[in-house]
């Protein structure tokens, strides 16, 4: 049995799309944070389509911690392995297949095969980018299909899903999820100002320092990694808008993160 955990929080742009992409699993475990668009109405349109029991729903806050989301989206879900999707991702036609055959054979053939790294495919403003941020993610994918019991997300923001140990078996599929992210220029500020916020809140809490050395040349340092080391300049216009703005994201990090330190006793 598969089940898939999707987190949503105003998603009404992209669930209808993701959901329907999730039509080869037997169930999905849904954890809302209390969306306050037409992302409701749309999972319930969804369900009255489908089998209704095929559908779990939750609503639980976030509080900035998006691994404790995610491993409480894990805790309820039925299935041996969980596949973990973000609303703004779809599965692919061959993708969909590949995991069925891989979850058959592991399950059959092979008990210390636990987890499987699955690759990504971007599209950035109707066209699809190969290069810079999203190089790494592209080539070496990321860990989103695991067997229950042995992982566990880790991570308040930017958050990874870890095995429990380096004994157990994971290996990379072939085939890719779509990802759909930051489809106006608008919502990708309001994304980078929100992850930043919560990024430099964990460094805080974790003690971390910065200086105005880092705050200038770090950001400067990304944008030449991603847009000249990785080649973004080959995705044109829409390579350097996103080595830019991931560039701002690391600005603001650090100077929220300088301006919690500054401000701590006040």
């Amino acid at each position: 049995m598969i089940s898939a955990v999707v987190l949503t929080k105003n998603e009404e742009r992209n669930i209808e799309r993701c959901l329907r992409s999730l039509d080869f699993v037997d169930e999905v475990v849904i954890v809302d944070d209390f969306s306050k668009d037409n992302t409701l109405n749309q999972i319930s349109k969804i369900k009255k389509q489908n089998d209704k029991s095929k559908f779990k729903i939750f609503q639980r806050n976030l509080n900035s911690d998006f691994a404790a989301q995610r491993n409480f989206g894990m805790q309820k879900a039925s299935g041996e392995w969980i596949l973990f999707l973000d609303a703004d991702e779809e599965v692919s036609k061959a993708l969909k297949k590949e995991i069925k055959e891989v979850v058959k054979y592991a399950s059959l053939e092979h008990d210390d095969l636990v987890g499987f790294y699955i690759k990504r495919r971007d599209y950035f403003w109707g066209r699809e980018v190969k290069f810079g941020e999203v190089l790494k993610v592209r080539r070496k994918g990321i860990l989103r299909l695991i067997k229950k019991g042995f992982g566990k997300w880790k991570g308040k923001v930017h958050e990874e899903l870890k095995v429990k140990s380096q004994k157990l078996k994971v290996i990379k599929l072939r085939n890719f999820i779509n990802h759909y992210p930051h489809p106006t220029i608008k919502e990708f500020l309001q994304e980078v100002n929100f992850y930043s916020s919560l990024r430099a809140d964990e460094l805080f809490q974790q003690q971390k320092k910065t200086n105005i050395l880092e705050i200038i040349f770090y950001p400067l340092g990304k944008f030449i990694l991603n847009y000249f080391v990785y080649l973004g300049f080959l995705d044109g216009p829409s390579g350097f808008v996103y080595a830019f703005m991931m560039s701002f994201h690391s600005f603001l990090v650090r100077g929220k993160l300088l301006y919690y330190d500054t401000n701590k006793n006040n």
